[in-house]
């Protein structure tokens, strides 16, 4: 697998402008509908008139996902583009909309009153300084207002800081509030991320891989409103979509998930072998056989885990959904892999040897009764050392098929 360095849309040659003349419109306003009559009206009308007001030439687009209640004829009456979206989900339908815009920047949010639309030119001012992904802020912690009744309790104070701080901290991130819908981007940006998530994922895929491919990010405050609908209850669930939040960031980081839990694992188990091979004793506690055992536990645990986490990046890069990495490259090359049959081969013989010694020992004996501490110093370090070399030849040619190049 090539490895390609890590371009921003300027780098790489990507330009949607090209071609625009007068009338082609600077904003596009992208907001994802479904059976949102009560709301709608309210969002066209609060965008188109903070565009007039702001001197912004631009367009309202209203990415319908199979409204049944009068939404689409309500927006088109309005004057915005109606995008009708077969496939359903969040990321669907804001992905058919952002597809039809014509604005060289994109503002999405949902049509649901609880986001102002009138702060639409505070997202194009960042955009025109040349930031490629403007994100809004709810939250205090930067700088943001939550209206009284606006956002439950847990969403507000537990889990919307913590999955801003994990895209902190993991992606670098420079954000507060990961969960805000309402942004601004560029239409070059959005194509160079290739966004794959078709349902609430979306919004978190567009902040990890801009902060992945080193994208100008800034964040804006807004206000957060009460939600402005009657007729039915909001689209989110807390805890399914918590859930579906923090397993969508873990995929995305294979080290946290599964490279650290295996080198500490890892770790642990060499440091088993280090005290249960020669039988050391300290302060009267005597590590044996036992020791051994959970050091073997330990060794193999992680060294699978540290090999999922090498399937996984390899797989995202493979498929789109994370950047290259030189280092996954040179790891999963054809070279390396040879290198990986001839180690994990080495290993196994090794692991067979020290299991044939044990049974030599079995033979000597009459194949009666042995001393199981002796024999168990033989037989765990054989079977862990056979184990991790059989796992190596597997995961070497299961590497070569993730890493082979195909349209």
């Amino acid at each position: 697998m090539a490895d390609a360095p890590v371009l921003s849309y300027r780098e790489s040659g990507i330009d949607t402008a090209s071609g625009a003349d007068e009338t082609t419109p600077e904003l596009s306003v992208v907001m994802p509908c479904l059976n949102e009559v009560e709301t709608l009206g309210t969002c066209i009308g609060k965008a188109q008139r903070a565009m007039q007001a702001a001197g912004i030439r631009g367009e309202v687009v209203i990415a319908d996902n199979g409204s049944t209640d009068g939404s689409q004829a309500l927006a088109t009456s309005l004057g915005a583009r109606v995008i009708p979206v077969v496939a359903r989900g969040y990321g669907s339908a804001l992905m058919g909309g952002i597809e039809a815009a014509r604005g060289r920047f994109i503002i999405m949010g949902d049509a649901d009153d609880s986001y102002d639309f009138g702060e639409v030119p505070k997202f194009v001012e960042k955009l025109r300084e040349g930031f490629e992904l403007v994100q809004g802020c709810r939250l205090p912690s930067g700088g943001g207002t939550v209206a009284p009744g606006a956002m439950p309790g847990l969403h507000r104070w537990w889990g919307n800081p913590m999955f801003s701080w994990m895209a902190r901290t993991w992606f670098q991130a420079p954000i507060h509030d990961v969960y805000c819908g309402m942004r601004g981007f560029t239409a070059e940006l959005y194509l160079l991320l290739d966004q794959r998530c078709t349902g609430m994922e979306f919004a978190n895929e567009m902040v990890i891989k801009a902060a992945l491919r080193r994208a100008r990010i800034a964040e804006v405050p807004i206000t957060l409103h009460r939600d402005g609908r009657t007729a039915h209850p909001p689209h989110l669930k807390t805890f399914r979509d918590g859930w579906r939040t923090l397993r969508f960031l873990l995929m995305y980081s294979p080290r946290w998930l599964y490279l650290l839990p295996g080198v500490v694992l890892g770790v642990l188990g060499v440091a088993g072998y280090v005290l249960a091979l020669p039988r050391m004793r300290i302060h009267g506690v005597a590590f044996d056989v036992n020791t051994l055992l959970f050091g073997s536990l330990a060794l193999i645990a992680g060294y699978q885990s540290m090999l999922f986490g090498l399937f996984t990046k390899t797989f995202a890069v493979s498929e789109g959904l994370l950047p290259r990495d030189a280092r996954v490259a040179r790891v999963v090359s054809e070279s390396a892999l040879q290198r990986w049959l001839i180690m994990g081969a080495f290993v196994m013989v090794v692991g067979v040897g020290l299991l044939a010694s044990a049974v030599w020992q079995w033979y000597a004996a009459g194949f009666g009764d042995l001393e199981v501490r002796d024999t168990l110093r033989w037989v765990i370090p054989g079977v862990t050392l056979s184990t991790l070399g059989f796992q190596t030849i597997l995961s070497s040619f299961f590497l070569g098929i993730l890493a082979l190049r195909r349209r």
